[in-house]
């Protein structure tokens, strides 16, 4: 537990009402009892606030004075500040070092370094101070991990692959499988192209659970600093990632695509190849990009949700477009002949 005016001087924000409350735990506003911290982001969940049993609770500026009865710490961005307090009450677990008797290591490893049972390790791989390597993990030839990385349960990471400091690879996810990458005969079979490139990650990076990102044809494939990968998202070959760009669930992007910095992809989106998407672009969920987007900006291309039978007239309608434009032309024109 700690007192919310500790709390204050430790991580900012302007202390309201009575410092000598503590708290030891974060929570929403309908579940948050005594000794927890909740927050406000959206003023419209006010009436929440007033009848929750949190001890304190994080606003926002505008939200300053709207409570009386309760210790607040107001902030300029209270979600930013709420996720900061669950870091400070929610630290990472602390390195173990020590390498388990059921492991297969064939490098040299840090004292300060975990390896679980089942991880297999191979000859030439780097590890920098304080990795945590997950149950049953492998590690190719001559990769490297970057300090304070932590590489989950069963994840793979192949070898000559680079990843950064201070990343989180959570369970399943493959790193540096071969790109999609083949070439055809005239009889219709298919050579596959040897991928040589590598994935390279950059620092303070965390890729989801079964997520895929595949090695470059003859470049790399890059992911830039900061940038946080979901669950279950396929990243092609030779894609280049900028830096503190965030990727939702289930997106796929096709090889040598370029995506900027600070970008945001929604669920669901699909990116073909050999697109470039500009800095600071919001791709909507289930957003199908098949253009390069030049320009910063919020970009959607999906349709509502609507009942199967508005859908199928709808649809119906689409169909004949082409026929009604031309009528419309025709109309324009004729009336045009008569002015």
């Amino acid at each position: 537990m700690i007192r919310l005016d500790e709390l204050v001087e430790k991580l900012g924000g302007e202390l309201v009402g009575d410092g000598s409350v503590s708290v030891g735990r974060v929570a929403t506003l309908d579940q948050a009892g005594e000794g927890d911290l909740s927050f406000l982001a959206n003023p419209k969940y006010l009436s929440q606030v007033k009848s929750s049993r949190a001890a304190a609770v994080i606003v926002g500026k505008g939200a300053r004075d709207a409570l009386t009865d309760r210790p607040r710490i107001v902030a300029d961005d209270p979600y930013l500040h709420f996720a900061r307090v669950a870091r400070y009450f929610n630290p990472p677990a602390a390195v173990q070092g020590g390498v388990h008797l059921l492991a297969a290591v064939s490098c040299s490893v840090p004292s300060s370094v975990a390896i679980e049972a089942g991880a297999v390790v191979e000859e030439g791989v780097v590890l920098g101070e304080g990795v945590h390597i997950g149950a049953g993990a492998y590690v190719g030839r001559g990769a490297h991990i970057g300090a304070n990385t932590r590489i989950g349960p069963r994840v793979t990471i192949y070898a000559g692959c680079v990843i950064g400091q201070d990343c989180i690879v959570h369970a399943g996810a493959v790193i540096g499988s071969d790109g999609f990458g083949f070439a055809r005969e005239r009889d219709g079979a298919w050579v596959k192209i040897p991928q040589v490139g590598r994935v390279v990650i950059g620092d303070d990076v965390e890729i989801g659970a079964n997520t895929t990102i595949d090695r470059g044809a003859l470049d790399d494939t890059v992911i830039g600093n900061g940038v946080k990968i979901d669950n279950q998202i396929q990243i092609g070959h030779n894609v280049r990632i900028g830096d503190y760009t965030a990727i939702a669930g289930c997106v796929g992007i096709a090889g040598s695509t370029r995506i900027g910095a600070r970008c945001m992809i929604g669920g669901q989106a699909g990116i073909i190849g050999h697109l470039s998407i500009a800095d600071d672009v919001v791709i909507s969920a289930g957003t199908l990009v098949t253009k390069s987007i030049r320009q910063p900006g919020v970009y959607t291309a999906n349709l509502p949700v609507q009942g199967h039978g508005d859908w199928v007239k709808n649809f119906a309608h689409l169909r004949h477009l082409d026929a009604l434009v031309d009528r419309i032309r025709a109309l324009e024109q004729r009336l045009e002949e008569r002015e």
